[in-house]
């Protein structure tokens, strides 16, 4: 496939070796454990490629490593709450601090499951069917309402990652019940019509496409024991044959991206439907870095080394800076 967008300027050269590089991780959410293995490996990345890079575990109330004045980009490595929310985005940029990834307000959007959904739709984008759930609604209201979204369903929390607190019912009633167990664990939910497909995901990095990855989980369901403990879970590069469907998700990719207003890189997510149409589901501001994480991948497959991946990163940080003072 090729790789989609626009060119990145590989030769510039803003950060050298002497830039120090504060990686933010950890965070309050229910992705901490996940966000501090990413962080580790961004940081060992950085110290490959001759960086002065610290870490730093941060949250709500620990954010000391802000007022650090040597520090000169700070890599956000957290998941979830916090740090994926545009909360913490928002506190770099009262700090006027330079630092890597989305804005505040599309690190905001894309958190929101629901009104990223709205804003993929305007823009043109195929978005499965979906009702956001209301607790204080009869069930048998809610139940009548579901066949419209077809005869399986996902529920989901709205603002959550790493697939948790989501399942796959196969009836409205069992669809209500999971909602209400969802709503009272992590707040807003939304039913989702259920799209049987194959699971692909696109890396994007300074408005390139990466290459598409395939999923396959041997359970059927990429959840969170599939994304980080199975290590029966697939990951295939170059398994959709036909060229312009491949182009096409690309592009749907990059549309995601544009969409919510994104920078430096995210990942989006589709199912490839049976219909051959690519419905989006998310995309991910800040997806993972671990040794087994789909962004660097995807990177490598392009031949960019996780070293590479990271600094191409702090160059489109400090690039952004240049722009808005130009």
């Amino acid at each position: 496939m090729k790789v989609r967008g626009k060119k990145t300027n590989s030769k510039l050269k803003i950060v050298n070796s002497t830039s120090k590089i504060a990686v933010l991780m950890g965070g309050i959410g229910e992705e901490r454990d996940i966000s501090i293995q990413s962080g580790s490996c961004v940081a060992e990345a950085l110290r490959k490629a001759d960086f002065n890079a610290v870490t730093a575990d941060i949250g709500p109330d620990n954010t000391d490593i802000l007022e650090d004045g040597s520090i000169d980009v700070f890599f956000i490595a957290l998941h979830g709450k916090f740090g994926e929310d545009g909360r913490l985005q928002r506190i770099l940029e009262e700090k006027s601090l330079i630092y890597t990834g989305s804005g505040p307000n599309a690190s905001e959007l894309a958190f929101d499951k629901m009104a990223s959904k709205k804003a993929f739709a305007e823009a043109g984008l195929i978005i499965p069917k979906v009702i956001r759930f209301n607790e204080k609604r009869e069930a048998t209201e809610i139940e009548s309402e579901l066949p419209q979204l077809g005869n399986r369903f996902v529920v989901k929390p709205v603002r959550q990652g790493s697939t948790i607190g989501v399942s796959i019912v196969d009836d409205p009633k069992s669809a209500v019940a999971a909602a209400r167990e969802c709503s009272a664990k992590f707040g807003d939910c939304m039913i989702e019509e259920y799209i049987d497909g194959r699971e692909i995901t696109v890396g994007i990095l300074q408005r390139q496409a990466l290459p598409i990855i395939e999923i396959k989980s041997k359970t059927g369901f990429y959840d969170y024991q599939a994304k980080y403990i199975d290590e029966r879970t697939e990951f295939l590069f170059d398994t959709i044959d036909d060229a312009a469907l491949a182009d096409k998700i690309a592009a749907a990719a990059l549309d995601c991206f544009d969409a919510l207003g994104c920078r430096h890189f995210a990942r989006a997510d589709f199912i490839l439907g049976k219909n051959g149409i690519p419905y989006v589901l998310e995309i991910n501001t800040i997806p993972g870095f671990t040794n087994h994480s789909l962004l660097p991948m995807a990177a490598a497959k392009t031949g960019l080394s996780m070293s590479d991946l990271c600094t191409e990163i702090i160059e489109a940080a400090y690039s952004s800076l240049i722009r808005r003072k130009a």
